[in-house]
């Protein structure tokens, strides 16, 4: 029997590929504005770059592990205790500078004191505007009160606390908040969702995993011997990771668990 679902946050409950694809654009138009450079041009330049950059940082290897990416670097405070934590607070406000003003001059434009502009820009655009995926508070409402809800998401303890700020209708939904910075390893590790069922006092086969990431949320659950629901938005075709069930919007979790006979505790 059923008693526990566990959430990923990013790209399950919140359109994040959205949020940052909204920041860019503004961002590079504002670029345009202000210095006639190719917004276009200038995206697929600071896209490179962040990522290029960020994984040359000696923090990279503790970034992969819980799961930061190169884009929340370009916005989050990474107020958090923890060395390798306040190391990447140390680094953020160079790396967001150095990644603009490099994209922009490759895109044409020499101009460091626009290049922090839209650094900041950037920031701003991203930490005001967040989607989530229209399904998502049906699905929480359907599901509230018949199951145990936990969220377990990778990432910096605060940045993944600010995003929950920023959509604070989500956490009233969930009995427990897991974030791997916090934690201490991320998913794909499988102690995070042992640590995570223990919370829910469930067993492996009373729990299941939805989440979009093939290769955090359902080769995580998997290695845990957890159930899975992978979210396949984009079609992709992955070979070597094999979820329990497989949809392509959040909303057909509730058709999942209907057609699977899957009983609530």
């Amino acid at each position: 029997m059923l008693k526990a679902i566990m959430f990923d946050l990013d790209d399950t409950l919140i359109w994040d590929e959205r949020s940052v694809d909204e920041a860019f654009n503004k961002t590079c138009r504002l670029a345009a504005v202000k210095s006639g450079v190719d917004s276009e041009l200038l995206e697929q330049k600071i896209r490179q770059n962040a990522q290029k950059l960020f994984a040359s940082y000696d923090t990279y290897d503790f970034a992969d592990m819980i799961g930061i990416s190169p884009f929340e670097g370009l916005w989050a405070e990474f107020d958090d205790e923890g060395e390798s934590l306040r190391r990447l607070k140390d680094i953020a406000p160079e790396y967001r500078k150095q990644a603009w003003t490099t994209s922009l001059r490759e895109a044409g434009v020499d101009d460091r004191h626009l290049a922090i502009e839209l650094a900041e820009a950037f920031k701003a655009e991203r930490g005001k505007n967040q989607f989530v995926f229209d399904e998502t508070f049906n699905v929480l409402n359907e599901l509230k009160g018949k199951y145990r809800l936990l969220m377990l998401t990778n990432g910096s303890p605060d940045l993944q606390q600010t995003k929950l700020n920023i959509t604070p209708e989500l956490k009233p939904y969930f009995d427990h908040i897991v974030i791997s910075g916090a934690f201490g390893r991320g998913k794909p590790d499988p102690s995070i969702f042992d640590h995570a069922m223990a919370l829910l006092s469930v067993e492996k086969d009373e729990a299941l995993m939805v989440g979009d990431n093939p290769y955090s949320d359902i080769l995580g659950a998997t290695r845990a011997g957890v159930p899975s629901v992978w979210i396949n938005h984009h079609a992709a075709d992955v070979q070597d990771v094999r979820p329990t069930y497989e949809i392509s919007r959040l909303k057909e979790l509730l058709d999942v668990l209907k057609q699977a006979g899957i009983r609530s505790r």
